[in-house]
């Protein structure tokens, strides 16, 4: 089995938010492909949390966690949530689901 990593809380990264926020808002584009492109959130957080591969989660499967948390990512990206918020809850979500993928049944 598996041990979930610890995964630390990143700098918030402001000019990367601002660049997002308007490719949702100033262009129209979908957050999720904004958040799963490659200048996104998600290859942005698997850059800092490499050490989730040796968990067993793929990039691929964080990008799911990522896509799914969108609701609260766009939360912090519209002002509404800080990034210690949005990131917090991402990281239990990330550990949750590492848990349940690995858990003895």
């Amino acid at each position: 089995m598996s041990v979930v990593p610890g995964l630390h809380l990143p700098d918030e990264p402001v000019a990367r938010a601002e660049v997002w926020t308007d490719a949702v808002v100033g262009e129209g584009r979908d957050l999720e492909e904004v958040l799963t492109a490659a200048d996104g959130l998600a290859p942005w957080l698997w850059s800092r949390w490499r050490s989730l591969s040796s968990a067993g989660m793929t990039e691929d499967e964080l990008a799911q966690v990522v896509v799914g948390y969108r609701r609260e990512i766009w939360l912090w990206l519209a002002g509404e949530r800080t990034w210690v918020q949005c990131c917090s809850g991402l990281i239990g979500r990330v550990g949750r689901r590492l848990a349940s993928d690995h858990a003895v049944g």
